[in-house]
């Protein structure tokens, strides 16, 4: 089946489809980087410094963390639906699902997640699709709900 993993394929297209798209529904912008804390020296070095985002980029980095890994794992689902369907064969399937491939989809999204400025609702829904569906396809679902405007809120009544 060529050089190209299943993971980039129909339908585990489907699937990081759905989960780069939820990276990459707001503006564009870059990665950011937290603070590494390098330096040599003793057993009583202060701890590094704290991660200094804003509080929505904490938690916007927070959910893409635990996202990231969760929709991997969801291509895999659906890459062994594809194994058990005949789609493809098991080599295949061993060389899309790879340890290594699994670890650079992860961190690709993850960079991907994590330098999107979202919004609070937006970061909200992340936090309560991963907290609520535990299968791939609800999963999916709810992310879509990324795009949605905003609801309105109360008019002045002046």
């Amino acid at each position: 089946m060529g050089t190209v993993s299943h993971l980039s394929r129909v339908p585990a297209r489907r699937l990081l489809a759905g989960a780069f798209c939820v990276a990459w529904l707001a503006a564009c912008g870059g990665p950011q980087h937290k603070p590494d804390g390098g330096g040599g020296g003793g057993p009583r070095d202060p701890a590094p410094p704290a991660y200094t985002g804003t509080p929505i980029e904490q938690r916007r980095d927070a959910a893409c963390d635990q996202l990231g890994p969760k929709l991997t794992a969801c291509a895999v689902e659906d890459a062994r639906a594809s194994l058990a369907a005949g789609k493809i064969t098991k080599a295949q399937f061993d060389k899309d699902t790879a340890p290594g491939v699994q670890r650079k989809h992860t961190e690709k999204f993850e960079t991907a997640c994590k330098g999107k400025p979202y919004s609070s609702r937006q970061v909200r829904v992340l936090e309560v699709c991963l907290r609520e569906e535990t299968r791939c396809g609800p999963l999916l679902e709810c992310l879509g709900h990324m795009s949605d405007a905003a609801p309105a809120g109360p008019r002045d009544p002046r």
